[in-house]
């Protein structure tokens, strides 16, 4: 009976769903929102970061272990035409990433299980410039696309330390370019724009800060180190 009950409810559920997206007549909330010149909002957000490497030789893959990260920001939205919106959404994402070497990386030199992985904090402060491009409103819903370029700060990188792989510090670049991608749906209520959206983030500079020693077991095999990752974002506009 349990199951039965279950089943029905989802069948219920999804009856419920279909007439709120593709009936002909549906009262339209916020009707107006999208004719504003200028809007506001804010998300929140996870976040799943990792690493694409390119070698100078032909060694095993650096492996990397990912981590669920969090994001939150601003969003300021410019309306350009009905179907066009230009969006800054300057946000602060904070992720893990370890960085898993294989043994053969280390020929000739004595090492510890510790030498064989490094953590990666990551603290960015992101800056995107988006073109958001929309379908016609249908009902109460929207699909989009979303692209373009952003920078990011990472507080976390780094960069000016001293030590290096050889006294246990992996050391990236500060600033780093990327370009996004992404769709996402506007679903309107009564007093609000919820907005789930899923971007892909791809850098476009090396992030590597090489290790004092040309011939360090962690950085003289890497010839290009670039973040790539993918948000999950609920906006509220």
């Amino acid at each position: 009976m349990r199951k039965i009950l279950i089943v029905l409810t989802l069948i219920l559920a999804t009856q419920g769903v279909s007439a709120q997206l593709f009936s002909k007549e549906k009262i339209k909330n916020i009707e107006n929102f999208d004719k504003k010149r200028v809007s506001w909002g804010f998300y929140l957000g996870l976040n799943n970061y990792d690493y694409q490497f390119n070698y100078e030789q032909d060694k095993k893959d650096i492996l990397v272990e990912t981590n669920m990260g969090f994001s939150v920001g601003l969003i300021s939205n410019l309306r350009l035409h009905e179907h066009f919106d230009l969006r800054f959404e300057p946000g602060l994402f904070i992720t893990t990433r370890t960085l898993l070497y294989d043994p053969s990386y280390f020929n000739g030199i004595d090492f510890t299980n510790a030498d064989l992985m490094r953590e990666v904090k990551s603290t960015y402060v992101h800056f995107p410039l988006l073109l958001k491009v929309s379908t016609k409103r249908l009902n109460n819903f929207k699909p989009f696309i979303i692209g373009g370029f952003s920078m990011a700060l990472n507080l976390s990188s780094n960069q000016e330390n001293p030590d290096d792989n050889a006294a246990g510090q992996f050391r990236t670049k500060k600033n780093v370019l990327f370009y996004e991608l992404g769709v996402g749906v506007d679903f309107y209520n009564q007093w609000f724009k919820f907005t789930p959206s899923i971007r892909g983030v791809f850098a476009l500079n090396d992030e590597l800060v090489r290790d004092e020693d040309p011939n360090s077991p962690w950085t003289s095999n890497i010839t290009t180190l670039k973040t790539r990752g993918i948000f999950l974002n609920f906006t509220f506009q």
